[in-house]
């Protein structure tokens, strides 16, 4: 928003960082929810584990205690996104590499928000 003083700076220099890059979405049955969004949206199931939407990957699980949709935001600097985190007083797990899907950190902001950044694959 203009006159915002958390949109200046350089976290936005790559014009794809922070765009939703990935979603995850838990549930008790991923059969269940991988028919389900495949029935309302055409979403395509790949390997019993991921759906593919109009323009990005959502995995998907079961046994999931507490059902949720978990959003991944592009990061072009996976290491220095994390960092920034840190350093805004959120937190930020280890980085994990999924073959096939890239690179991801879990975050937490200001009370226990979830979310995560992903640098996909090159």
């Amino acid at each position: 928003m203009p006159g915002d003083e958390h949109c200046k700076g350089d976290a936005m220099s790559d014009p794809t960082s922070g765009t939703i890059s990935f979603i995850e979405i838990g549930s008790a049955d991923g059969k269940a929810i991988r028919s389900f969004f495949g029935a309302v949206f055409g979403w395509l199931s790949h390997d019993d584990a991921w759906l593919q939407t109009p323009t990005i990957k959502a995995g998907t699980h079961g046994d999931d205690p507490t059902p949720q949709i978990y959003v991944y935001f592009r990061a072009a600097d996976l290491e220095g996104a994390a960092r920034k985190v840190r350093e805004a007083g959120g937190e930020a797990d280890d980085i994990v590499e999924e073959p096939g899907f890239g690179r991801f950190v879990n975050c937490r902001g200001p009370g226990g928000i979830q979310f995560g950044l992903h640098q996909p694959m090159a």
